[in-house]
Parts: structure tokens; C-alpha cells; sequence
């Protein structure tokens, strides 16, 4: 019987893995942002702006919800 031991790599420096948390929250913060002016532009539109492309204004969330929780 073969046994596979593997170890975390510890190779990555405390610098680096705080830089990479960083990024991340800073792209959330970014994509947040971006999905809370599109739900403010499509809320901002009329009845008559919102049928012409073809939604509701009930639609709004679930678009937005689509949208950025797709990625």
C-alpha cells in the first residue's frame, strides 16, 4: 500500500498572502460598487425607458443579482 504525505507550502511570504487578502477585498469593494450604480441606473429609469430594453421594474434585482453574482 502507498501512502502520499503533501505539506503546505510555507514559501509564501506574510507579505504576500496580506497583499493578496488586500486585492481581493479591493476587488469586492470595486464590484459592489459597480453593482450598486447599475441597480441605482436601471432604478432611476422610467417605466417606458425599462420596456424599451425589455424589463420591469420588478425585473431590476434579479438582472443585478445575475449579473455580478455570475462571475
Amino acid at each position: 500500500m502507498a501512502h502520499i504525505t503533501t505539506n503546505p507550502t510555507f514559501g509564501s511570504s506574510l507579505a504576500s498572502r496580506l497583499r493578496s487578502v488586500f486585492a481581493g477585498l479591493r476587488e469586492a469593494r470595486q464590484r459592489d460598487a459597480e453593482m450598486r450604480r447599475t441597480y441605482n441606473e436601471l432604478n432611476g429609469l422610467s417605466e417606458r425607458e425599462l420596456a424599451d430594453i425589455g424589463l420591469r421594474r420588478c425585473d431590476i434585482d434579479d438582472v443585478v443579482r445575475d449579473r455580478f453574482c455570475a462571475r
